[in-house]
């Protein structure tokens, strides 16, 4: 277990205040970039990863869209071709699901 700067996996300011709003709760990223139990700070609140695990962009469902802060897939889907320049689905792509939650507790 490690203490991470929150920019090592989340990758920009609106995703951290996605987070701080309770509206992300978990990230696939290409590589793994935290471990079980490592934490990080968003503006003095604490969160913990609970859990990482590799996946394919075939496994992700509307709830994980949803866990991201999209609507559904399809949603989640657009939002990673406007923002990835080069970036084409395709269902077999490794990714790596981090979930994680405030340590506090609240939302």
């Amino acid at each position: 277990m490690a203490h991470i700067d929150a920019s090592v996996l989340l990758p920009n300011e609106r995703v951290e205040r996605m987070a701080l709003d309770g509206d992300l709760t978990q990230l696939h990223r290409g590589d793994r970039y935290a471990d079980e139990g490592d934490t990080f700070e968003i503006d003095g609140v604490q969160f913990v990863v609970t859990a990482v695990d590799e996946r394919t962009l075939g496994d992700l469902t509307d709830a994980d869209a949803r866990a991201e802060g999209s609507d559904d897939l399809a949603a989640y889907r657009r939002r990673l071709e406007a923002v990835h320049d080069s970036f084409e689905w395709d269902d077999e792509s490794p990714v790596v699901r981090h979930r994680f939650e405030r340590r506090d507790g609240t939302e």
